[in-house]
This record gives C-alpha cells, sequence and structure tokens, in this order.
C-alpha cells in the first residue's frame, strides 16, 4: 500500500545518524532541557531566520503558548481559518480566546488576506492577533496579511505546523510574524520520533517571556513569576531533530521534484491542481488536489492500493465543537469537501508517483 505519509521510512533513511544521536543522549545523563535542547533552538532559528526559538512539548501548546506570549486577554478575538486542522482552534480556545474564521484564497487554498480585511473592519478593533496558517506546505500571503493586520492593531501568529522550509518573497517561514508556532509530529516535514513544537520569534522580550511560559514561569526554580506550565521538548526528541534538520533541505527538494512531476502527469485531467501564489516556494507538506467526487476518486485508489488523506474533510465552523450554522465560507466549505492528499513523502519514488497518476489517469469518475 502506498501510503499519504512515511515516517517509518524516514526513521530508516537516517537510522544510523539517529541511534547515534539517542545513544549520546542517553550517556550524557541530560535528559530536560540540556545541551541537544539548545543545540536545536539555536539551529533551528537560524534555519528559519529567525533571532530566538523555544522548543515546546507540541505544536498545538506552540500556538497557545505563542498567544499567551503576545498577552491576549480571555475574550479577545483571533482571527483564523477553518479549513485547517482543529489544533488550530483548540490552541485558540485553550486560553479563553475567541476564534473568528476568514474565507481562503480558492487557488492556494490559504488565508485570503482581501477577505481578512473585511472581517477585521467588520469587527472593529475587537480582533487582536491574527493566526496565518501556512497549508499543505504552501505559505499564506504574509506582506499582505502583515499589512492588513498592522493597519487594524491586531498582532500576527504565524501556524508553519505544515510549512517547514517553506518561503515567500525570498524570506521563509517563521521569521515574518511576531511569533511562529511549528509542529514536529512524525509526518512533518520536519518531524520528531514522538511529539515536540517549537516558537520562534524575533523579539528579545517574547523569548524571555516564552521560556517563563513553558516551564511554570520559573525564572530561579521553583519559583513562578507568571503563570506557566510544563510543556517541553525532551532531549532526545531534540537530538533527533537535529538529525533530521540536516537534512531537511533535500528532502524539501524531493517533495517539489514529486509534486512537478505529479503537476507534469495530471495536468488536462478534470481535477484541481494545486495552485500556487507568485512568490511563493512550497514544501508539498501535501500534495492536495481537488474533485467533486472526492470520496469516489479515494476509494477507488484505495481498492489499488493507493492510500490518500482528507485533510480536512469538516470545515471547522461546521463540527460539533465550533458550530457556527451562521457562518458561510464557500471557498472554504468546497475545498473541505473536494480535498484528496496524494502520496507526496521523500521516501516515495518517481515510479511510484508514476503508478498513482496512471491509476487517476485510468480514473473514469
Amino acid at each position: 500500500m502506498l501510503l499519504p505519509a512515511d515516517p517509518k521510512a524516514n526513521f530508516l533513511a537516517h537510522e544510523a545518524e539517529i541511534r547515534a544521536a539517542i545513544d549520546r543522549v542517553l550517556t550524557s545523563g541530560h535528559y530536560i532541557l540540556g545541551p541537544e535542547v539548545q543545540a536545536f533552538e539555536q539551529e533551528f532559528a537560524s534555519y528559519c531566520g529567525a533571532e530566538y526559538c523555544i522548543s515546546v512539548a507540541n505544536g498545538t501548546e506552540a500556538i497557545e503558548l505563542a498567544l499567551r506570549a503576545l498577552e491576549l486577554n480571555p475574550g479577545d478575538k483571533v482571527a483564523t481559518v477553518a479549513n485547517t486542522v482543529t489544533a488550530t482552534v483548540s490552541a485558540i480556545q485553550q486560553m479563553g480566546a475567541v476564534p473568528v474564521f476568514v474565507e481562503i484564497d480558492p487557488d492556494t487554498m490559504v488565508m485570503d488576506a482581501r477577505a481578512l480585511e473585511r472581517v477585521l473592519t467588520h469587527h472593529a478593533g475587537a480582533i487582536k492577533a491574527v493566526v496565518a496558517v501556512h497549508l499543505y506546505g504552501h505559505p499564506a500571503p504574509m506582506p499582505e496579511i502583515l499589512k492588513v493586520a498592522s493597519a487594524h492593531g491586531a498582532r500576527v501568529v504565524e501556524d508553519c505546523a505544515q510549512a517547514h522550509g517553506a518561503a515567500i518573497a525570498g524570506k521563509r517561514v517563521g521569521s515574518w510574524g511576531e511569533v511562529a508556532a511549528f509542529s514536529f509530529y512524525p509526518t512533518k516535514n520536519l518531524g520528531a520520533i514522538g511529539d515536540g513544537g517549537a516558537v520562534t520569534t524575533r523579539s528579545r522580550e517574547l523569548d524571555e517571556r516564552l521560556r517563563l511560559l513553558r516551564q511554570y514561569g520559573w525564572k530561579t526554580r521553583y519559583v513562578s513569576e507568571i503563570p506557566g506550565r510544563n510543556s517541553r521538548l525532551d532531549e532526545i526528541q531534540a537530538a533527533i531533530l537535529r538529525v533530521k534538520l540536516r537534512h531537511l533541505e533535500v528532502e524539501n527538494a524531493r517533495r517539489r521534484s514529486l509534486a512537478a512531476r505529479y503537476l507534469e502527469s495530471l495536468r488536462g485531467m478534470t481535477l484541481i491542481l494545486p495552485g500556487v501564489a507568485d512568490d511563493a516556494f512550497p514544501v508539498y507538506h501535501q500534495f492536495a488536489i481537488r474533485h467533486e467526487k472526492r470520496d469516489v476518486l479515494k476509494d477507488y485508489l484505495h481498492a489499488r492500493q493507493i492510500a490518500c488523506g482528507v485533510l480536512y474533510p469538516v470545515p471547522i465552523h461546521r463540527q460539533p465543537a465550533y458550530l457556527d450554522p451562521s457562518l458561510i465560507l464557500p471557498h472554504t466549505e468546497r475545498a473541505c469537501a473536494e480535498v484528496l492528499c496524494l502520496p507526496c513523502h521523500p521516501g516515495l519514488t518517481s515510479s511510484e508517483v508514476d503508478t498513482v497518476s496512471a491509476a487517476i489517469l485510468g480514473w473514469r469518475g
């Protein structure tokens, strides 16, 4: 069965380096917030083009702590999109803020800056922050989002969980907003062997606050300066991520090569292929095609030993936990009804991409 993602294959590709890194941690005696975490934070900040990186336990808490670092208050509104994983909105609500959903661009499926302008104007200063999601490896239009948000007094957080290494206008994600949140879930472009996350920022003040927030608010051990929590990346995961970071550029290039092969093979089909903004450099965390008979195509491919992902089948404002019957987002709702993510990861061969393409070309849906 061809898989949409294969973290085990990624482990095997770097097995010797990873095992050596784990052994280094085990023999060091440092297991929490030690030298591996410190080194990874420095290396990842440099990679992203940020001044600081604060590693945390997972990507959801990375978003929540990023918002807390901006000192939002319970009841403040936060604008984001509804065609992402619910973790983004869960993080907003966990700190007592209220999500406000913004329509997407139908071509790239990321936040539409013009729609954001309309939403911010409508809410007249009540929206205190914008969480811009870089979805499927395609960056959101950060220059436009920052301009619009600044004009309305809203601060900007990047959700980079699916876009390690992506860039817009030649600048990597993670270096645009005041703060940016990353996930290192095993299927991500940069994935741990377990959970992990990080926040990047250019601000020394936010760096210091985030370091307090991730460990009980401690400056001095056992003395809390502010209310915090336990959200720490462990030394083993940091050591593994240091190995994988060294290979990220090559693996992203492989994803882009596979995507180009799909685009060439499937051009002319009655599919909507992934759109790319003129100044965007996507890294294809997912190769997300669209078709109005998405579920029929998915079942057809599964019967041919090709597993595909549906990310994400129900827009957040239509899910029971966050239901808002009055809100209508036609581009968002159509995307969620049509998206199908084909196998696309560095362990995939060109011939396997050809197999997937051939199966789709033979479909008579």
